[in-house]
């Protein structure tokens, strides 16, 4: 299994990266998301995935270890194959993505290209309670425990975004509030004042 690699990238045609390791040049397939973060970038460490079947074997690359993750357990459910995942991490960054399953959003999830409603629903049902069990970043986790502490921040969250918060920003101030009975109005009131 190859789990990393640390080299240079020769040529950017996406979803394709051209990634030389020494004298090994791999052919490697990447979600926008990796492509934006990289940049103009030629030196950089990417963490892989190696599909194998009959007919091929195809290098994954990600910017991050927590998009990985999320790109395998995309995988794992039942009617979602690897360039499907490469969508949903194309068209949702890692928190919005989160953000969807924890808070049953599938109208998000089935804006996705190839993602129908009914594969979105079954991506919230099988993904929500793998989340909260992954190792994954603070920043994620938060988005987790948000989510569960009150319904309302769900509400929130969309209000904040809908504002022109990203929706780190917006994750970020709803973080801070810690009371649990607050209606959707007063934890708006409250992040924007957090900012």
């Amino acid at each position: 299994m190859i789990a990393q690699l640390n080299g240079e990238i020769i040529e950017k045609n996406p979803p394709e990266i051209l990634f030389k390791v020494g004298d090994i040049t791999y052919e490697l397939l990447c979600p926008m998301s990796s492509f934006y973060k990289i940049g103009d970038e030629t030196s950089i460490v990417l963490h892989t995935h190696l599909q194998v079947k009959e007919d091929a074997h195809t290098l994954y690359g990600f910017i991050s270890k927590d998009e990985k993750t999320l790109f395998r357990e995309l995988i794992r459910v039942n009617g979602v194959g690897p360039k499907a995942a490469l969508a949903i991490l194309s068209h949702l960054d890692i928190g919005a993505l989160v953000s969807a399953i924890v808070n049953e959003d599938d109208a998000i999830l089935a804006k996705t290209p190839s993602i129908g409603k009914k594969t979105a629903q079954k991506l919230i049902v099988e993904l929500k309670d793998r989340l909260a069990k992954l190792s994954i970043t603070t920043t994620i986790r938060q988005t987790i425990n948000i989510s569960h502490n009150n319904p309302n921040t769900a509400k929130a969250l969309q209000a904040l975004q809908a504002l022109g918060f990203k929706t780190k920003e917006a994750e970020k101030m709803l973080g801070g509030i810690n009371d649990n009975s607050l209606s959707t109005e007063s934890l708006i009131r409250q992040a924007l004042q957090n900012k």
